[in-house]
């Protein structure tokens, strides 16, 4: 039976290869991305904890905002990439983004570009003007490009609104072999990388049922698609609302922020849903549109055996041809009425488990008697003309 002195010396030892291994797991390699802890802050650096062999040392200039002033206090938690290990300076050096302190020129800004490239390391730019193929880009005082199938996770028909803007791109290609540095560069790479993280963050939550913010990325005849957070979903034009809509584009532009709800997973296919957070429009059909209610609405559809009308938003009745032809036989329902015209209509029944309505026509009734002045027009007006036609 072990004694307590053997129990305290056996913890102590788990512990202290605990920490050991944590130690080594912790050894950063150029390239590496690392997160930690500022610890103090000097005149030209600030020394970052990141649970290394040594503190981690990053120029202070990549720590300033326009005016030059410090963004970071000690404590701050930060990420940057690992450059060197055991620089001039001492410590690992690290670095955040190449481009995003004043603007270098010769010697010193081809090895940070040169770096980024060996690296990895993001840098930041201007878009200067758009050219064949691409946008011109200004580094650290370097003129690169970016190809139009890098400029955006989507293929960019424009350029020009990119035009003056500062974003963070990848270093592709980087070669001072001509004497002039050709400076190829990537902001897709960028966006897919914090894609990646986004999208296995928010997979982690998808469930059916859940709602989320997203925003709209593309716009098609059938539906658009959704960002819920690194991952896209389908809204289909059928889960738009209750109400009927032709295309997509009536109701959404891309870039449009909404919130979704996810009714169906398969696989990696999310399909997305705005109607199923309406309120059911035929939830309360019966009470609204009782027998021998009155209403009007536009025509919605017409099929050869009748007009569909919408009586109120997301809640259509049919109007049957015999209806709707008041006693004259008709092919199609397109021989009466037309798409939008407005027209006054009665409830003939209601069904709401079934959602149907069937209409008539106002004061259809009359249309019945045997008098030969009552015969049906040839083209169906409002509801104005027809009472001036049967005086």
């Amino acid at each position: 039976m072990a004694t307590d002195k053997e129990e305290d010396f056996a913890a102590l030892l788990a512990e202290y290869e605990g920490v050991e291994n944590k130690k080594k797991k912790k050894t950063p390699k150029p390239g590496d991305e690392v997160k930690g802890r500022i610890v103090s802050i000097g005149r030209d650096a600030a020394f970052v904890d990141f649970g290394g062999k040594s503190d981690g040392v990053l120029d202070l200039a990549e720590l300033r905002d326009g005016d030059g002033k410090v963004t970071v206090q000690v404590g701050d938690e930060i990420e940057a990439r690992v450059v060197e290990i055991e620089g001039p300076k001492g410590g690992t050096v690290l670095r955040r983004l190449v481009g995003r302190m004043a603007v270098q020129s010769g010697i010193d800004a081809r090895a940070q570009l040169a770096d980024a490239h060996a690296h990895n390391l993001p840098v930041e730019g201007l878009i200067t003007g758009v050219n064949k193929g691409g946008v011109e880009v200004q580094v650290a005082g370097v003129r690169g490009f970016c190809p139009i199938s890098q400029l955006d996770l989507r293929h960019v028909d424009n350029a020009a609104p990119y035009v003056g803007q500062r974003l963070t791109f990848k270093v592709t290609r980087y070669d001072e072999a001509s004497g002039r540095p050709d400076l190829i560069l990537s902001r897709r790479m960028i966006l897919e990388e914090e894609q990646s993280v986004q999208a296995a963050a928010t997979r982690s939550r998808l469930a059916v049922g859940t709602v989320l913010p997203g925003k709209v990325t593309a716009i098609k005849d059938y539906g658009a698609f959704v960002d819920i957070g690194g991952v896209e979903g389908m809204l289909h034009v059928s889960e738009l609302g209750f109400q009927r809509v032709k295309h997509p584009k009536e109701l959404l532009t891309v870039g449009q922020d909404l919130e979704v709800q996810i009714i169906k997973l398969d696989g990696e296919r999310i399909s997305l849903s705005l109607k199923s957070l309406e309120r059911d429009p035929w939830a309360d059909v019966a009470t609204r549109f009782p027998e021998g209610a009155k209403a009007a609405g536009p025509v919605t559809r017409l099929e050869p055996f009748g007009a569909f009308v919408e009586v109120s938003p997301g809640v259509e009745g049919l109007l049957h041809v015999s209806e709707l032809g008041r006693g004259k036989p008709l092919r199609h329902a397109r021989d009466a009425a037309k798409l939008g015209q407005r027209l006054e209509v009665v409830v003939l029944t209601v069904d709401a488990n079934t959602r149907r309505i069937s209409l008539g026509l106002v004061d259809a009734d009359a249309s019945n008697d045997d008098a030969p002045a009552q015969k049906a027009p040839e083209k169906l007006g409002t509801f104005a003309d027809l009472l001036k036609k049967k005086k």
